[in-house]
């Protein structure tokens, strides 16, 4: 029985071929492949302004810099979440307050935010968590009028829309992700969005150690120009040979949506009819591009969410938890924070199945009758 994996990057001859022609160039450092994925990005997720980094979380880290988050200041975000997005505000001295979600979607919304903002809140971050696209607009009616900036951290975003336009269009500043386990792929990756020209900018020169002249410039020119080195900056770079791979993977963006929805459809019908098992679904103001299908596991069905996880196992089925809890690991652990009974429900009793672009038809109905024919709780 061949194993069926949670995840498996769509990547082919074109990607390799595009990397071909980026090694054969000679230029492999960040150049001219990445200011065109830049523009490309930028214009599929109507942005104004697009920033290719290192990874989400450098994208991040940029974003509470160039919105101005730093020592004494707090920061909103939901525990339900991967690390990074705590993370980020630590990075810039701020405190991460957490906040609980809404138990359909896994995300942070107005009612939960303003539940633990204080005088100190600078910025909330929210999560379009495993592409389910979060409701901004109400988030930025509470915190727009408070000068409080709304990040969205789309890194499972790329694909899924909100009121019809892409998410992450309708923030000040948004960051994206690139990973092997995301929609589009670089290999790592990352970029950042923003309607603020000033702050695309900063985070330019702030990614390739605050230059005032990029390496692209300087390299151009047979006699480089002197550069200076405006403030303390980074090495958040990304390469050609990731953008060159970015833009083919972008092409298909469409494509891969239209087919993950397909496979979600399939998994939604069956698993209706199976009793205690909840799957993500499209909220009211938007579509899901099913980065990540995650099920809530209820007390209806016989197994528990980790007996369901070890029985998919033993079918050579690779599932996954559902998405952690930050307030539980260990930096966080003696952090203050109201209680999060809905992130800690849905830490415990979910987890993620397999769904990617190449999954078969024989291989989802494997995923299925596993999940139908469990053994009993013991």
């Amino acid at each position: 029985m061949s194993r069926i994996n949670v995840m498996q990057p769509y990547l082919g001859m074109e990607e390799i071929a595009a990397v071909a022609e980026v090694i054969n160039s000679g230029w492999v450092a960040q150049g001219p492949k990445v200011a065109a994925f830049e523009e490309a990005f930028a214009a599929a997720q109507q942005a104004s302004c697009a920033v290719a980094t290192s990874s989400c979380t450098t994208a991040l880290h940029l974003a509470m810099i160039v919105s101005g988050v730093g020592p004494g200041d707090e920061v909103v975000v939901p525990s339900f979440s991967f690390i990074a997005t705590a993370n980020a505000v630590v990075y810039v001295g701020a405190r991460p307050v957490f906040a609980d979600v809404d138990i359909t979607t896994g995300n942070v919304t107005a009612a939960t935010i303003e539940e633990v903002l204080t005088e100190r809140t600078r910025a909330v971050i929210v999560v379009d968590q495993g592409g389910v696209p979060v409701d901004l607009d109400p988030i930025r009616t509470l915190c727009d009028p408070r000068g409080i900036t709304v990040v969205e951290d789309a890194a499972c975003g790329a694909g899924s829309t909100y009121h019809n336009r892409p998410v992450g269009s309708g923030a000040e500043i948004s960051a994206w992700s690139f990973h092997p386990r995301k929609i589009i792929t670089t290999g790592e990756g990352g970029m950042l969005t923003t309607s603020r020209h000033s702050w695309a900018d900063r985070a330019r020169r702030l990614r390739e150690h605050a230059m005032n002249v990029s390496a692209a410039d300087r390299h151009g020119n047979v006699l480089a120009p002197a550069e200076s080195y405006l403030e303390v900056g980074y090495n958040f770079r990304m390469t050609d040979l990731q953008a060159a791979v970015g833009l083919v993977q972008l092409g298909r963006l469409e494509e891969v949506v239209h087919r993950r929805r397909e496979l979600a459809d399939t998994y939604a019908k069956y698993l209706g009819e199976i009793d205690g098992l909840r799957p993500v679904a499209d909220p009211e103001w938007g579509t899901c591009n099913f980065q990540s299908f995650w099920v809530e596991v209820g007390p209806d069905y016989p197994l528990t969410r980790d007996e369901l996880l070890a029985h998919l196992a033993s079918q050579e089925i690779s599932g996954r938890r559902g998405i952690m809890a930050a307030h539980r690991q260990p930096p966080y652990l003696d952090q203050p924070r109201i209680p999060l009974p809905v992130t800690e429900h849905l830490t415990d009793n979910t987890l993620i199945l397999p769904l990617f672009h190449q999954l078969s038809e024989p291989e989802q109905t494997r995923v299925v009758d596993a999940l139908a024919e469990p053994r009993p709780r013991g």
